[in-house]
């Protein structure tokens, strides 16, 4: 089993949900953790938790993104983990959707993932391992109604971190990528921890768990796909 004690690992979108639960998760197991988001009063918080670096970036920006990269290597010397976790989604018929907003969730989504693999994967190389961890959603692997712009992105993020898998295993690089179905988290503008959620959904802990789970896999071990499902929502 691999130990995170030590490990530096960049967690996007770490404000809140999902890569909040993950950060936390990550710095219990000993991991020094770099939160990045955009929301700094949410990031301060939970840096005081962590008790690790936060930067607060646009993961769609190249510039952001290489310099969350380079304040990591200022501060820690290198870079171990990267968990391409920040996503936005919105839902509705394709003729409701403006181009602002399909470029707003691919940015984020896609061109996001992209971008932080792009500037982390020369140090994982150069260190002869790493471990990139996309999450992406169980839609990635299945279509719905409304779901044009946030499908497609998650069908195309998944290509991204399948085809770069390919690439960098020859390097001693893993690429792991996490599914996930129904999320009690603040997606979409949803509020999360109603009476009804907790009956029909996973929480962002079970995912965090989900990580914990490919990261720690032995040195020779690399967990390509895991998807996650609450028991009530059917696949």
């Amino acid at each position: 089993m691999t130990d995170l004690t030590d490990q530096v690992a960049i967690v996007t979108g770490a404000s809140r949900g999902i890569g909040k639960a993950i950060a936390l998760l990550l710095a219990l197991q000993g991991a020094k953790v770099v939160a990045v988001a955009r929301s700094e009063d949410e990031l301060l918080e939970l840096g005081q938790k962590t008790q690790g670096l936060c930067i607060v970036a646009d993961v769609s920006d190249e510039a952001d993104a290489k310099l969350v990269v380079a304040e990591t290597l200022s501060r820690y010397g290198r870079l171990d983990i990267l968990v391409c976790n920040a996503g936005v989604g919105s839902f509705n018929e394709l003729e409701q959707f403006d181009a602002a907003e399909w470029d707003r969730i691919f940015d984020t989504n896609v061109k996001g993932t992209f971008l932080l693999c792009k500037a982390a994967v020369p140090h994982f190389k150069a260190q002869k391992k790493g471990h990139i961890v996309g999450i992406t959603s169980d839609v990635a692997k299945r279509t719905f109604a409304h779901g044009t712009a946030y499908g497609a992105s998650k069908f195309a993020q998944d290509a991204v971190l399948a085809s770069l898998r390919k690439e960098v295993r020859p390097h001693g690089i893993k690429v792991s990528t996490i599914y996930p179905g129904l999320v009690d988290t603040y997606f979409n503008d949803t509020t999360p921890g109603s009476v009804e959620n907790e009956k029909t959904h996973l929480r962002p802990a079970d995912i965090a768990q989900a990580v914990r789970y490919v990261l720690e896999a032995p040195t020779h071990v690399v967990v390509d796909e895991l998807m996650l499902h609450p028991l009530t929502q059917e696949w």
